[in-house]
């Protein structure tokens, strides 16, 4: 009888047993070092546009500065990314210097940047236009209106000496087909989730407003590139609320959050 207790112990399997070793090796494959955890921390570079002897938009009826907005507008970008521990975040530029598009987008692919925005300002000769926009790169542009744009941002390198335009076409079309369609792909899709964020946020979006044309400083083929139009310093409102720092903390903290968004789905 002992005998035939002690071959049925031996014989029936030992399931809670196994569970426990499966879950610790589970547990243990979910857990990686801490030191890759850090080094895989996304970098995110913030181009406050224009600068210097370059001022961009200058507002109506204010006299704004599209380079002290931008500016602004990309440090306070920094501080809340930077404040979450998640990111590694460097700006182009943190002072009122010249840096030429080319240089920036250097800069940023030096660094191994996952992710570029590019912070401008617009203006239109209808005093109404209002709202935020973002564009992404593309051999030809969605509209007349963001073909000129992209001319108008593309001009600080003359400004520099450097006519990047006189030949932008032939010059953008050898970029773009370097280009990765993946970079393409994450571009369109960060700047949809920045769309639906910022409008979620109640800030105010232009109609259609994901738009596509040739960017120089958008140019770099291995990384996720944006330029966002943060508002219209032609519209006496808009331009009285882009030096409120009310609204720029609101702006920013839904291009924080579109950030976050971004990089969860990846």
């Amino acid at each position: 009888m002992r005998f035939f207790l002690l071959l049925l112990f031996l014989l029936t399997p030992l399931p809670a047993f196994a569970d426990f070793i499966s879950d610790k090796v589970d547990e243990f494959d979910a857990k990686p070092p801490v030191a890759i955890t850090r080094k895989m921390k996304p970098i995110i570079i913030i181009d406050a546009g224009h600068g210097g002897k370059d001022p961009g938009t200058i507002g109506v009826f204010a006299r704004t500065k599209e380079k002290n907005l931008t500016l602004a507008y990309a440090k306070e970008l920094g501080k809340q990314l930077g404040n979450t521990g998640r990111y590694q975040v460097f700006l182009t530029r943190d002072k009122d210097v010249f840096i030429p598009l080319k240089a920036r987008v250097e800069r940023a692919r030096r660094k191994k940047a996952d992710l570029f925005i590019s912070l401008h300002v617009n203006s239109a000769e209808s005093q109404n236009a209002s709202g935020v926009s973002v564009y992404t790169l593309s051999e030809t542009s969605s509209d007349k209106q963001t073909e000129l744009l992209a001319q108008k941002e593309n001009r600080a390198d003359i400004i520099n000496g450097v006519n990047f335009s006189g030949a932008s076409r032939d010059i953008l079309k050898t970029l773009i087909d370097m280009a990765q369609r993946e970079s393409k792909n994450s571009s369109s899709r960060f700047a949809n989730i920045t769309i639906q964020t910022l409008r979620n946020s109640g800030t105010e979006i232009l109609q259609n407003s994901h738009r596509f044309a040739g960017f120089a400083v958008l140019t770099a083929p291995d990384m996720a590139s944006i330029l966002i139009e943060l508002g219209y310093l032609s519209n006496r409102e808009e331009e009285k609320l882009l030096n409120s720092l009310s609204y720029k903390r609101r702006v920013v903290a839904g291009l924080a959050k579109a950030v976050d968004r971004y990089f969860l789905k990846k």
